[in-house]
């Protein structure tokens, strides 16, 4: 059977690991889809400067992304640049010329997504976007297809590798934060610039992309309560484990009574939790549904191979469609039509909390602080305080019972304008439903 032929436009990590899956492993490729799947096409800014795998046979090579759209023989695009700029372009044009498409960029499909596959649909075209969330983890298609038959009633998940790599690294070795960031980018987890990593924004693109798979609704990813992780110490890992808790950033989604509260945050989870083994730059995503109860997916979040290996399965199932003709095909987000989503406000929350204190040592502070807990109508659970011979920066922590992120809020506002106090109060959730 002939060949459908691809165009890749971006050959950076994830671009050269899809060319070299598709190169070594043609053959078994070809023996599943029943035909071959070919790469006519490439661009990059520095296309002169990259090494194709051997084997590929006759490609054009362009720094012009619009030659690739554009070309008569390509039947698929991928586009791997990412961000939200020429990325849509790519996507734009490919539509309008009626090719199918295939993309990495959880920040532009968690941003329009659900439009980009309105005018897909219209152009008789596919999308697919496996490799945007948890790189090697077939997540979409589990949402999308593996469990659709479930109502998912709750989502969490650990969806960025270079926090969760600082998160236990910190937990390890009790080294600073800025040390093991510092680490983090020689070993190339972190970029320059690290901040959509550590202050959430990456996870949360990828948080409103499984949202909507698993719920229907049309995210809009600032709606999406976010915190980073830059205030984490090692003494709040000393205290976690006294909890018999761990500290990761967790991406969650769960219905309430109220509606779907979504967040991307650091939180306390207990170690008996799978969840809480997650370490180093994987991902993990911890479903539950309500008729087939829980179920867990973990793998490499990142890496030219994991996620290259999503854009060739990816890839694959579009070449199937582009040869079967299939009318009906399975919307990337799992639904016909995502609703409009409302967003619920996640201080509605109701959690454990632990509250971490930095202050200068005087008499009377517990107390202080005791009595704004209690005007909040929020109970005391516990207060630890570890041994610390410096009186000028003495942390300590107290754990409280469930009670609304609004009363949170308020208390450790209210508690921030005491002057014994080195630092505003740390406030995470300690989420014991997991």
């Amino acid at each position: 059977m002939e060949a459908v032929n691809v165009g890749i436009i971006g050959l950076g990590n994830v671009g050269m690991g899809t060319l070299a899956i598709l190169a070594e492993n043609a053959g078994q490729i070809g023996l599943k889809l029943g035909f071959p799947l070919r790469v006519t096409a490439v661009c990059s800014r520095h296309v002169s400067d990259k090494t194709l795998p051997e084997g590929m046979g006759s490609v054009l090579k362009t720094t012009d992304w619009r030659d690739v759209v554009a070309h008569p023989e390509v039947d698929v695009v991928a586009e791997l640049v990412g961000g939200t700029g020429v990325a849509r372009e790519i996507i734009d044009a490919a539509i309008q010329h009626r090719k199918s498409v295939v993309t990495a960029n959880k920040e532009l499909m968690a941003l329009c997504g659900a439009e980009i596959w309105d005018r897909a649909i219209a152009a008789g075209i596919n999308l697919a976007m496996e490799a945007s969330v948890a790189g090697g983890i077939p997540i979409h298609s589990v949402l999308r297809e593996g469990i659709s038959g479930d109502r998912v009633t709750a989502l969490y998940g650990i969806l960025n590798g270079t926090s969760n790599f600082i998160l236990t690294e910190i937990e390890k070795h009790g080294a600073p934060f800025a040390d093991v960031l510092e680490e983090a980018q020689r070993l190339g987890y972190a970029e320059t610039d690290p901040s959509a990593d550590v202050d959430g924004y990456d996870a949360r693109s990828k948080l409103a992309i499984l949202a909507a798979l698993a719920f229907g609704e049309k995210i809009t990813p600032s709606d999406i309560y976010t915190e980073g992780i830059r205030r984490i110490q090692p003494i709040d890992f000393q205290y976690a484990h006294q909890l018999g808790h761990t500290i990761r950033l967790v991406c969650a989604a769960h219905q309430s009574s109220s509606g779907l509260i979504l967040s991307v945050r650091p939180a306390l989870i207990p170690q008996s939790t799978i969840l809480a083994s997650v370490q180093g730059a994987y991902n993990a995503v911890w479903v539950k549904g309500k008729y087939g109860a829980d179920t867990f997916y973990y793998g490499r979040g990142a890496g030219s191979e994991p996620t290259g290996v999503a854009v060739v399965s990816d890839l694959m199932r579009v070449a199937r469609e582009i040869r079967a003709g299939s009318p009906e095909r399975v919307s990337p987000f799992a639904h016909e039509r995502l609703g409009e989503y409302k967003p619920i406000p996640v201080t509605l929350q109701m959690s454990a909390y632990y509250l971490r204190f930095r202050v200068e040592d005087q008499p009377g502070i517990i107390a202080k602080l005791s009595r704004v807990l209690a005007n909040k109508q929020i109970s005391l659970e516990a207060v630890l305080q570890l041994p610390s011979e410096n009186c000028h920066d003495r942390p300590f922590v107290i754990t409280v019972e469930p009670a609304s992120e609004q009363s949170i809020r308020e208390a450790v506002a209210e508690m921030s304008t005491n002057d014994f106090l080195v630092e505003p109060p740390l406030a995470m959730p300690m989420e014991k439903s997991l």
